[in-house]
């Protein structure tokens, strides 16, 4: 006689775990207080009912499929969902017909249409969507974990609200396990001591789905076997090491390499850079993600010690664009060695920043009265571009002007970094400014 494990039984009839823990309201959901905390705009579009078309977009396992369900059931809405990756124009048209009619249920306010992973969708696609979110047919909610600006076109962005919805920090993810232990159907009634908690919390990445799929893993690893299920680091890091793939290009692993990848261009490091690179492929990775990554590397990290880096960058890019893979491997890998071995400069990076901040402080400076254009008579009376001196009639192309606004005279926001291309930089604005660059 086979002895039949009912515990094992029961799992398997039931849902994963994320699944059986996914919050039905606020009250239930964590994380993502900026957004949904009391007073926080999500919040109050709930409370008000008023609701506008959005884009949440986050890494995985934030709670954004999560989040969209809630506004529904809250609102008592319609819900129609699609996924970008296996819909099509004709299933968006499908909904918008049916959202047109807004079943009683709904007593006339516009049905939510929830889009995971919208920045799939193709320019055709997101132009069947317009008509239906101007006019307020439906109420649009996308969900990505890519940049919007980017993947979403920009008629389409202009009409959604874009919300960031963050990585889970220490304290959201202990309130998960907390939760899953003392409330999950099956979790709970297993004799289960979290000794050590680092290696879930490692593994998941901020990443609640992952959290509780690592959790799943370990406990059922332990099936089968009597007695206290005894979780530690060492327990979590044996089951993850057998159970979860290399590499993943929706979760973890998809940040930690990118983040290698990056580091080691801004390390001067090729060898570790074409490495980065080649994991990425392999795992399938976006070859316009990473084309994206090396263009942004190649204006903070490299910058004016390398100008040509940032044109090479964005032909590499317009190049994968158009041949796609697996030929779009080379240009990229000769975009990563060419940028890793080249000198490096922040500078630019650096002094915007810098400006930035200066800004912030006030925004009220006005533009000096000779530095203005006067197009009419009026702003000529009344002192618009006297006093401007053209560059271009004096030696040198040069004219010593005070061009910063009052009170911010003498102020230096870019400082050449020492390589030879801003030495020549410096070498020039020096022989301008001396009283700047000494």
């Amino acid at each position: 006689m086979t002895f039949v494990d009912q515990n094992v039984v029961q799992s398997s009839m039931l849902p994963p775990l994320p699944e059986r823990m996914r919050p039905k309201d606020l009250a239930g959901y964590v994380g993502q207080t900026h957004l949904v905390g009391e007073g926080c705009i999500l919040r109050n579009m709930i409370t008000s009912g008023n609701l506008s078309s959005f884009i949440l977009w986050g890494p995985p396992g934030v709670g954004k499929t999560t989040l969209a369900g809630i506004i529904a059931s809250s609102l008592h809405r319609d819900f129609y969902t699609l996924s970008a990756v296996s819909a099509g124009v004709k299933d968006v048209r499908d909904v918008i017909d049916r959202a047109k009619g807004r079943s009683v249920f709904s007593q006339g306010a516009a049905p939510i249409l929830f889009i995971d992973e919208i920045h799939r969708f193709n320019k055709a696609q997101q132009d069947a969507l317009l008509g239906a979110v101007e006019n307020g047919t439906i109420v649009l909610i996308g969900a990505t974990t890519e940049n919007p600006s980017f993947e979403v076109i920009t008629p389409l962005l202009s009409r959604c609200q874009v919300f960031v919805l963050k990585s889970l920090d220490v304290e959201d993810l202990q309130v998960l396990l907390d939760r899953a232990l003392t409330t999950d159907v099956l979790l709970k009634e297993k004799d289960i001591e979290v000794k050590e908690s680092e290696a879930l919390f490692r593994f998941s990445g901020g990443d609640a789905r992952k959290l509780l799929n690592v959790l799943e893993i370990v406990v059922d690893s332990f099936a089968g076997k009597p007695g206290k299920i005894i979780i530690d680091n060492k327990i979590v890091t044996e089951c993850i090491q057998e159970n979860i793939a290399i590499y993943d290009k929706d979760g973890e692993m998809h940040y930690d390499i990118i983040s290698a990848f990056i580091k080691s261009i801004r390390g001067s490091d090729p060898n570790a850079a074409v490495y980065y690179l080649a994991r990425m492929l392999d795992g399938g990775e976006d070859p316009l993600f990473i084309a994206r990554r090396l263009c942004l590397s190649a204006s903070e990290d490299v910058g004016l010690a390398n100008p040509n880096a940032l044109l090479l960058a964005n032909a590499c890019f317009q190049v994968v664009h158009q041949i796609g893979m697996p030929e779009a491997r080379i240009p990229l890998a000769e975009v990563t060695v060419y940028l890793a071995s080249s000198p490096k400069s922040n500078a630019s990076y650096l002094a915007v920043e810098k400006a930035l901040a200066k800004v912030k402080e006030d925004r009220t400076k006005a533009v000096p009265l000779y530095l203005r254009n006067a197009p009419t008579k009026l702003m000529e009376d009344l002192g618009y571009a006297d006093g401007y001196k053209y560059a271009h009639d004096y030696p040198g192309h040069f004219v010593d002007l005070e061009f910063m606004p009052e009170g911010l005279e003498g102020t230096v926001f870019y400082e050449p970094a020492p390589n030879p291309h801003e030495d020549r930089l410096k070498a020039y604005l020096r022989t301008c400014w001396p009283k700047y660059y000494a």
